[in-house]
């Protein structure tokens, strides 16, 4: 029986109870791919980009929930830790919905990333790789299976997620302009 109380499970119970029957993978991969792609952190691009697959302008509380989830993207990706957390099923939900929570994720990232990105022609080869990778991963969210096999498959593919989106804001942190001083 699934944890209920998984941060996955409760975005979901609250997107669901707003009318928002989107699924929270897909949401935080969009949220990682705007933010890979050069997007920045300001509140309101993110809450523009999210009411879009939202379909609708979101409420008070999924609105504050977005916010920090934005502020948790951010931490991970500009901090010393170099650690991405998936915003996915808990481990002990079926493989079939953990895998199909997956390709949700990674097309989220790749809408973010597609909407953001300034010039894709100036991504290196591996970061076009990894983008491909993404791509191919959102299209075999069915072919895991429940086995052992299925199970190992599933982690090495999550571990891969964890850290393409580091590769992938470097390279774009790299690229964009550095920011001109303020003069006060």
């Amino acid at each position: 029986m699934p944890i209920q109380n998984s941060p996955y499970q409760a975005f979901a119970t609250l997107l669901n109870s707003s009318g928002h029957p989107v699924s929270p993978a897909e949401l935080h991969g969009l949220l990682l791919g705007r933010s890979c792609a050069g997007a920045g952190f300001e509140v309101d691009g993110w809450l523009v980009d999210a009411a879009e697959l939202l379909e609708g302008e979101p409420q008070d509380n999924v609105r504050n929930a977005l916010i920090g989830l934005q502020e948790m993207v951010k931490g991970e990706l500009t901090g010393d830790d170099m650690t991405v957390v998936l915003l996915l099923p808990s481990d002990d939900a079926p493989l079939t919905e953990r895998a199909a929570a997956l390709g949700q994720w990674c097309q989220g990232f790749l809408s973010g990333f597609g909407l953001n990105c300034r010039d894709s022609s100036a991504l290196s080869t591996e970061a076009s790789e990894v983008l491909q990778d993404l791509a191919a991963i959102a299209q075999v969210q069915d072919a895991l299976e429940e086995s052992d096999d299925g199970e190992s498959d599933y982690m090495e593919v999550m571990e891969y997620l964890r850290v393409a989106p580091l590769l992938l804001f470097t390279e774009t942190s790299k690229a964009a302009p550095a920011a001109k001083p303020s003069l006060h």
